[in-house]
């Protein structure tokens, strides 16, 4: 399992005006952030904002147009395989290899970063059991549901011990339990002092692990801090004003609910009512925080 590693000023991914175009399109415009290591930092956004973009050029899986990019002290376009060596990634997509048993997914994997084959099965076993899988060791993947492939991919991401793990949108698609399994093990991930990053549309799942975000739309960072003051700041006015109902809980309008958890008085999700809307969509929490922020930029 990846160690915990003590703050340091020297952080372990730096961004300065970064840039990714397509032809005409810029999917990444300018943007520059920095990551210290044991920080757990959310890129928050919708589709086509350019997160996904930005994680594919800190792992090295596409050049950038622009601008500087560094993980671990070292360019990104002059050590691809010294970088890749050090992190772990989990996609949004279950790209598993559909022929082999759970175990046997995390064994070949391990081979690309040259483990030996008994440190392999150790650390397999061991991650495993960290993800609740043991008993599904010797299963088909195709045979696990949603839920157990991402918690797959999930260790499969473990396997070198990475410095820095890169998780693109991995609860998309699950179920709540799910969604909670896979938040139960990034926290405890967090606790040890693994440094993340993480993309995703849902601000309750930022608030549950990051310690903060940076909201895209555009292709730009238009606002950044801890989620709870992006709550408090972008939504949380009109979300705490919510008049009572007759029982004493916060009412519903047409633009959904609010749902604020009694027992941990956490914001789970924000639905505001949008302009020119008869009622928000189910995941509109993000988005309606990202419409702020874009309007305040």
């Amino acid at each position: 399992m990846p160690e915990a590693t003590k703050p340091t000023e020297t952080p372990l991914v730096v961004a300065e005006s970064l840039v990714k175009r397509y032809g005409e399109l810029a999917a990444v415009d300018g943007i520059s952030f920095s990551i210290a290591p044991g920080e757990v930092v959310g890129f928050l956004g919708p589709n086509g904002a350019g997160k996904t973009t930005t994680i594919r050029m800190l792992s090295c899986n596409s050049p950038r147009t622009g601008g500087r990019l560094e993980v671990f002290g070292l360019d990104v376009a002059l050590h691809p395989r010294e970088i890749k060596g050090q992190l772990g990634v989990v996609p949004q997509d279950n790209n598993y290899d559909p022929d082999l048993s759970v175990i046997e997914n995390l064994l070949l994997y391990a081979r690309y970063f040259g483990i030996p084959a008994r440190t392999a099965r150790q650390r397999a076993t061991e991650l495993l059991e960290f993800v609740h899988l043991t008993d599904k060791a010797g299963e088909q993947v195709d045979e696990l549901s949603g839920g157990m492939k991402r918690r797959l991919i999930l260790a499969r991401g473990l396997i070198n011990t990475p410095r820095l793990l890169v998780l693109d949108e991995p609860t998309t698609g699950l179920d709540p339990q799910a969604r909670r399994l896979i938040w139960e093990r990034l926290r405890e991930l967090r606790q040890r002092g693994v440094t993340i990053i993480i993309t995703t549309h849902y601000m309750d799942e930022a608030e549950q692990i990051c310690d903060r975000l940076l909201i895209m739309d555009n292709g730009k960072v238009i606002a950044t801090g801890s989620p709870q003051s992006l709550i408090s700041e972008h939504a949380g006015d009109e979300a705490r004003n919510r008049p009572r109902g007759r029982r004493g809980r916060r009412s519903r309008n047409r633009a959904g609910r609010m749902p604020f958890p009694e027992a941990r008085g956490q914001v789970r999700d924000i639905r505001i009512r949008l302009p020119g809307r008869a009622r928000a969509h189910p995941q509109a929490g993000a988005a309606d925080v990202v419409q702020r922020a874009a309007g305040n930029a």
